[in-house]
């Protein structure tokens, strides 16, 4: 069950009402309490009042007799009929009573100074009595007062306290409301903005909204996914492209050749030359959808590693065996320079360094030297594989890691990865958390693999 509303202006209206009713309600509180105090001092005082007056009454009367033939004059005292006066005698003989209510007389303790409470056995009733001596005589002055008065002045203001509650807080929901409809509009301004971009123009951007600092960041940062996504469809349009014409070329050889060896009777020598060439371009599709495969699980976001130290020496040392005959054809000598461990998934490791190797063999000078060495930070291995001869353009670089991207697409070879090596080099590397890199200059050309967050494993 949804306890708050899905319109955030209605939430922000019921936000500021409850809020307008905390505040609202805690100097309600405070008020009623403080009203109630001021009531109760100014009733006490009032009934210190009338003690002191019936005090100086009786110094100023001869006796208590002469007192009691007057009872209009303490009724007059009084006033109401919520107040009461008892003079009563040692033995709790009442000698003046003004009791409109018939209440009973109370029991209270001697006292030789004022004192205030409420009646025992009657918690409504407000008490002051005092213990006075006049002619030889102890007397009790006793002075009450009904709390139904009080009472009722308190509950009927509690009740405009209720109302003016009440009142405040739909107010402050309708307030809040229009507040809210009003500081939300730059944020449905950005809505139908951001409502308006789709795959056709993915190249517009939102207003910057400087003028507000929360949506400044969300725009800024809404720019910037509009940017990723913009590129990334972009990259999966020159990808599909690019997939398009790699798979062309191969599907185009092996429609040409089987239409021209239908077209007559041919020779099982030449059945058996267009059959092996065929194979040749198969081959070609089975590498480039069997790395097209690679690179998806690569970019699975639940891809783990389960890494294990390698002898980068050893590792090298396998791969220069294995290129060996590839290098002596083109009269290049391979180069082991490596040292040290990595905490790596050999498989991905190797082949990215086969990769690295099989294209510095492809690319490099014939009779020339490719090296494959490390080096080694507090914080960082490189492994950099680099070979002699002709610099890469500086317009190339950039892309040499995307996919199906050759810097002279008339130098593809059969055995080549279809300009899938390096984007695979590329995911093994963001597999492990580092990353790839090249320069090209006159001595040749060195890619290095940077895996971060080394931490050296030494030999057992």
């Amino acid at each position: 069950m949804r306890l708050w509303p899905r319109t955030l202006s209605l939430r922000l209206a019921l936000m500021f009402a409850l809020s307008s009713c905390v505040l609202l309600g805690a100097v309600a509180i405070y008020l009623y309490q403080s009203l109630e105090r001021e009531i109760l001092w100014r009733d006490d005082q009032a009934l210190l009042g009338r003690l002191q007056r019936m005090q100086a009454i009786l110094d100023d009367t001869q006796s208590i007799e002469a007192l009691r033939s007057r009872p209009q004059l303490y009724e007059n005292m009084l006033g109401n009929r919520d107040s009461v006066l008892w003079v009563v005698d040692t033995r709790d003989r009442v000698l003046i009573e003004v009791n409109p209510a018939s209440l009973p007389l109370p029991k209270l303790p001697g006292t030789a100074s004022p004192r205030l409470g409420n009646a025992p056995a009657d918690s409504s009733l407000r008490l002051a009595w005092l213990d006075v001596s006049r002619a030889g005589e102890h007397l009790k002055l006793i002075a009450g007062k009904l709390s139904d008065e009080r009472d009722y002045m308190l509950g009927a203001y509690l009740t405009r306290i209720w109302v003016a509650l009440g009142a405040g807080i739909l107010l402050a929901f309708a307030l809040g409301w229009l507040v809210s409809q009003r500081g939300l509009r730059p944020v449905r301004k950005l809505a139908t903005q951001a409502a308006g971009i789709d795959a056709r123009n993915l190249h517009e951007r939102l207003d910057d909204f400087a003028d507000t600092t929360e949506l400044e960041v969300l725009s800024q940062t809404l720019n910037q996914m509009l940017g990723r996504l913009e590129q990334g469809f972009a990259q999966l349009s020159r990808f599909s492209e690019d997939l398009a014409h790699e798979m062309r070329t191969p599907l185009t050889n092996l429609m040409g050749q089987s239409q021209q060896l239908l077209d007559r009777s041919r020779s099982s020598e030449e059945y058996q030359n267009v059959l092996a060439s065929n194979l040749e371009e198969y081959e070609r599709l089975a590498r480039m959808i069997d790395s097209m495969l690679f690179l998806a699980r690569c970019e699975q976001p639940r891809t783990t590693l389960k890494r294990t130290p390698v002898d980068l020496h050893t590792l090298a040392e396998q791969l220069c065996e294995y290129f060996e005959g590839i290098a002596e054809d083109r009269g290049i000598r391979l180069l082991n320079d490596c040292d040290g461990m990595l905490d790596a998934e050999p498989q991905l490791l190797r082949r990215a360094l086969a990769n690295l190797i099989s294209n510095a063999l492809r690319y490099g000078a014939a009779n020339s030297l490719v090296t494959i060495r490390t080096d080694q930070s507090q914080n960082a291995l490189i492994i950099l594989v680099h070979n002699e001869g002709d610099p890469i353009e500086a317009k190339h670089l950039p892309h040499l890691f995307d996919r199906f991207y050759r810097c002279d697409a008339a130098r593809n070879q059969p055995d080549d990865s279809g300009g899938l090596g390096l984007a695979i080099v590329r995911s093994i590397m963001h597999m492990h958390e580092g990353e790839v890199s090249v320069k090209s200059d006159g001595s040749g050309t060195a890619f290095s693999l940077h895996f971060h967050r080394f931490d050296p494993v030494s030999h057992a």
